[in-house]
């Protein structure tokens, strides 16, 4: 029994260290671009697919900002300005910290 879970543990081990968690973030920069009165940056974070990623300036939560808008229609429109391309609506998904993920299509 101490030997299978050593050697699992090693398998373990082993695929960790093989595995490169350098994010592709941090190869690619970061677009800022104005949608809406709001800014946004859109970063490309996966290269198979090509995912990229919106995230909306909270303005540091300042109550006399612009007024209020969907973010979705904000994200598509930030994405498109940012990648020249159309987001794959289908695609897109919000997590919970409102940051937006979409595949694009430029077609």
């Amino acid at each position: 029994m101490v030997l299978r879970v050593t050697m699992l543990a090693l398998a373990a081990a082993i695929g960790l260290t093989a595995f490169d968690a350098t994010p592709v973030a941090a190869k690619e920069e970061t677009k800022q671009v104005s949608v809406m009165s709001r800014t946004w940056a859109v970063t490309q974070v996966s290269d198979a697919p090509v995912v990229y990623r919106a995230t909306r300036d909270n303005n540091n939560l300042n109550p006399f900002g612009p007024p209020p808008r969907l973010r979705t229609i904000q994200a598509i429109a930030a994405f498109q300005q940012a990648t020249g391309c159309r987001p794959i609506v289908a695609s897109m998904y919000q997590n919970i910290s409102g940051q937006f993920f979409s595949q694009v299509s430029c077609n």
